[in-house]
């Protein structure tokens, strides 16, 4: 089960909005077949397996991180092929929580003789697919929070500069994070300031759609997120107060622009994620400032966060934080965070926990 996590994971940023999947078919104790899934639309990870196998599968045990599809979607059932073929024993980590399949891929092969245990690496297998087994059922996007800051908890220096407080490998580590993500979302205040491109630097890697939170439409027309739209796409998203010739001026320029209600005079993130997951957008990295970050936490739709913490001292009364915001008046309201686990990527420090909602 461990050699599929790993193949599985191969398929990092290229198979949304379906999940990670990876199988092995194991035979008189050797492995003769390994696959995962590539590409969305293509093979699923066991008929990948299967085909790769160099002698019959007949009577073989096939290991698959997720419970088998049995449903008819881009692809056939998958459940119905290792009928078909006659695998003895199948080995899931863990059940599908979408409707189509929750347990029905693996009635299908028991009813059909084939032996089934599952739970095997079970959290592993529930922890690689978190962002499907969110988006699947509620429709909404997987929200990570990043953000990078001193040991003392500056995001820059009180003239504003701030690259590069990171290191190179935590850099190329939020690179690859941007590849494996649907989308990257910031706050109008970050583009106005940086002029970022918001893509992802690395060989092979697939950009994330380019999110801009500008209540106002306040952007430049000459940011490199809008005249750059055969490099990635980007959405902006606004208030109903934003100017109707500047959202006009905007979708002539190949930018989608979406328009929600006002909430505290800023976009209503909670109405934005109903409408991305609509979109398909699965998972949204979110690198704003330190406003949009207070909002998004206030408004609960973070569901990760992952901080970067580089071995420096930079102080200053006015030096901007990693959250700002309103803030809370009681520690009893603080944004609690469970489940957290810390390591070290080159010199920094990496902090990650999940948001207790």
């Amino acid at each position: 089960m461990q050699l599929a996590l790993n193949l599985a994971k191969k398929g990092k940023g290229w198979t949304s909005p379906n999940p990670l999947v990876g199988a092995v078919v194991v035979k008189d104790g050797r492995v003769i077949g390994q696959g995962y899934h590539e590409t969305y639309g293509q093979p699923h990870a066991e008929v990948n397996a299967v085909a790769s196998a160099k002698e019959d599968v007949a009577g073989a045990t096939l290991y698959v991180t997720l419970e088998p599809c049995s449903h008819l979607g881009r692809t056939p059932p998958c459940s119905d092929l290792l009928i078909e073929k006659k695998i003895q024993r199948v080995v899931v980590g863990t059940f599908d929580p979408n409707p189509l399949v929750a347990g029905k891929g693996i009635e299908r092969i028991r009813n059909a003789g084939v032996e089934v245990d599952v739970g095997v690496l079970e959290k592993e297998c529930q922890l690689l697919n978190e962002v499907f087994m969110k988006y699947i059922i509620t429709k909404e996007p997987f929200v990570v929070m990043k953000t990078a800051m001193s040991l003392d908890g500056k995001i820059a220096t009180v003239t504003g500069e701030s690259q590069w407080i990171s290191g190179e490998a935590s850099r190329q580590q939020v690179h690859n994070l941007r590849h494996e993500l649907s989308g990257i979302m910031v706050g109008v205040e970050t583009v106005i300031r940086d002029d970022p491109k918001l893509t992802a630097r690395g060989p092979n890697s697939k950009n994330p759609i380019r999110i801009v939170v500008d209540s106002q439409l306040r952007i430049p027309l000459a940011s490199t997120v809008l005249t750059q739209q055969d490099t990635a796409k980007t959405i902006v998203a606004a208030t109903e107060r934003a100017d109707s010739e500047r959202v006009k001026t905007l979708k002539q320029m190949g930018v989608e622009v979406i328009v929600t209600k006002e909430k505290s005079g800023r976009v209503d993130l909670r109405e934005l994620m109903k409408t991305l997951g609509a979109m398909g957008i699965d998972s949204v990295l979110l690198e704003g400032g330190a406003a949009l970050n207070f909002s998004a936490l206030e408004e609960g739709i973070v569901d990760k966060m992952q901080v970067y913490i580089a071995p420096k001292i930079i102080g200053g009364k006015h030096a901007k934080t990693a959250v700002e915001g309103a803030g809370v008046a009681d520690l009893k309201e603080a944004f609690q965070l469970n489940r957290m686990t810390a390591g070290m990527v080159g010199e920094d420090l990496v902090v990650e926990g999940y948001l207790d909602k």
